[in-house]
């Protein structure tokens, strides 16, 4: 099985730290993966995206032109990237960047205000973990607890402060009930 996930938004919201952290989930599984991120000049607030693909079978090509599943930050990304989901696909947007609804039946369309929850907790650029929380409850792709583990093995020591905010903004996803 062969799943590409595309993660799309602005520079500065994490988009390649999510990435990460489901390629190396993915890797620990003994799945064959992909991780291709993608990021325009700017250090913040440019258009960034990150390609995943993860698999049983060997990777013949990093690009992914018709995601299984997107994951969309902003509205930019959302407008560029919806139309290109796979029939049968997933969308999970950052509802407090993106009012826009997809009007497309043959998707699931998920919706989630992951930047206000981060505000509302005090986990300010904590939506890309809210948002990674949320994917893994709605697919089950990898399992909740060593996915912490495994992000929390990540955080380098000088940044251990991050690792309960991390967990807090992981669990907000995991129990958001939209």
């Amino acid at each position: 099985m062969t799943t590409e996930i595309l993660l799309a938004g602005f520079g500065g919201q994490g988009i390649l730290f999510a990435g990460k952290q489901l390629a190396k989930t993915a890797m620990y599984n003994d799945k064959n993966v992909s991780w291709l991120p993608s990021y325009g000049p700017e250090m913040r607030g440019g258009s960034a995206n990150c390609s995943v693909i993860i698999s049983d079978n060997e990777i013949g090509s990093p690009i992914i032109n018709r995601p299984d599943i997107l994951i969309a930050f902003n509205l930019p990304s959302f407008d560029k990237f919806e139309p290109k989901i796979k029939e049968g696909g997933i969308l999970i947007a950052n509802s407090s960047l993106i009012a826009t609804k997809s009007e497309r039946d043959d998707i699931k369309a998920y919706y989630i205000p992951a930047t206000q929850l981060a505000s509302d907790n005090g986990l300010e650029g904590g939506a890309n973990v809210i948002i990674l929380g949320y994917l893994l409850k709605l697919t089950g792709i990898f399992d909740l607890d060593q996915f912490i583990d495994l992000m929390v093995a990540g955080i380098p020591a000088t940044k251990a402060k991050l690792i309960e905010n991390n967990k807090k903004a992981i669990m907000l996803g995991y129990n958001y009930e939209a």
